[in-house]
């Protein structure tokens, strides 16, 4: 595949071709977003911005947001990333690919680590959620809990599942769609520059922290940076965006869930989705142990040296043997 750019571009030169993109996919996104809510929910074009500023009171709010979030996250952050990597002559694969998948395991147990993780999760999302900032900054850390309350409401309002529909919906917009534009770029063209710039250690840490940093939630800041570094590490030791995508899908389908079933009073014991209190320890100290050894373990498979494979010929001077040490 022949690019416009060269594919020795410096990596911060790419970092920021990759802002540019999303500036030109950020105006694709909204004239499909105005398109659709025109054509699709038959709105004018002051209906349609009077349901966006206000979908709480609108009798198709929950509907638009939901397009309006898949279009803008599939569209800026995927559609961007997807587009560095063909003007850089790469095809999609083979740039955030760069090995192919060791073993089809591998997604399942990125997957499993998000779940085990969670207990442990929740330690650090409740030290978070009470941290303050020193007194200099006490007017920030005011207008930094009214920010997050008002995004709170919304995220609310988005994710009541009064249905099957709504959760199916939910899964494709809230889950899917961010695993994979949000990996594409965090993962896939951030963190792998980074690396490229600095260091593998430096490139993940600082990727995580853009990663967090970009969602705007000053009180939710460390554990999504934990997150990142989880997703990070994923990525840096497969080298197959796959993997890191599944286990983003898996956090967050997976709260999808729980808030449907607890929605639908399939929990019978009180859980209380949107609580910031830390779980037992009875759980919390399992899940640090098995997050550990699941890591160290997939650190282990997943930079193992890849086994030569042996190929057999047969011509009519017998049996030939070829090794292929390249995989």
């Amino acid at each position: 595949m022949k690019g416009f750019l060269p594919r020795t571009l410096h990596p911060g030169l790419q970092i920021l071709l990759l802002l540019g993109f999303m500036a030109l996919c950020f105006c694709v996104a909204y004239a499909v977003i105005f398109a659709w809510g025109m054509g699709g929910f038959g709105l004018s074009t002051g209906q349609l911005i009077e349901a966006m500023q206000r979908p709480t009171t609108s009798p198709n709010g929950w509907g638009i947001m939901m397009m309006v979030q898949g279009v803008t996250l599939g569209l800026v952050f995927g559609g961007a990333a997807l587009a560095l990597a063909s003007a850089l002559g790469y095809r999609w694969a083979e740039y955030f690919n760069p090995r192919r998948l060791g073993a089809g395991w591998w997604l399942l147990a990125a997957a499993a680590l998000i779940v085990v993780i969670l207990p442990l999760m929740s330690v650090i999302i409740a030290w978070n959620a009470d941290a303050h900032f020193p007194a200099a900054l006490h007017d920030f850390e005011v207008w930094a809990r009214a920010s997050e309350d008002r995004a709170a409401g919304l995220t609310k309002f988005l994710t009541r599942l009064t249905s099957t529909s709504r959760l199916l919906v939910a899964i494709v917009v809230v889950a899917l769609v961010p695993a994979v534009a949000e990996e594409l770029v965090f993962r896939g063209v951030v963190q792998k520059n980074l690396v490229r710039w600095f260091s593998p250690h430096v490139g993940v840490w600082l990727a995580a922290a853009i990663f967090s940093a970009i969602h705007l939630q000053f009180f939710g800041f460390v554990p999504r940076f934990v997150l990142g570094l989880v997703l990070g590490y994923l990525y840096l030791w497969s080298g197959n965006i796959l993997v890191s995508m599944a286990a983003h899908f898996t956090q967050n389908a997976f709260q999808l869930l729980i808030l449907y079933f607890t929605q639908q009073g399939r929990f019978g014991w009180g859980f209380d989705p949107d609580a910031t209190e830390p779980l037992p320890w009875t759980l919390v100290v399992p899940s640090a142990l098995l997050s550990a050894g699941l890591l160290y373990f997939l650190h282990q498979r997943m930079t193992a040296p890849a086994a030569p494979t042996t190929m057999l010929t047969l011509s009519s001077e017998g049996v030939a043997v070829h090794r292929n040490d390249n995989q």
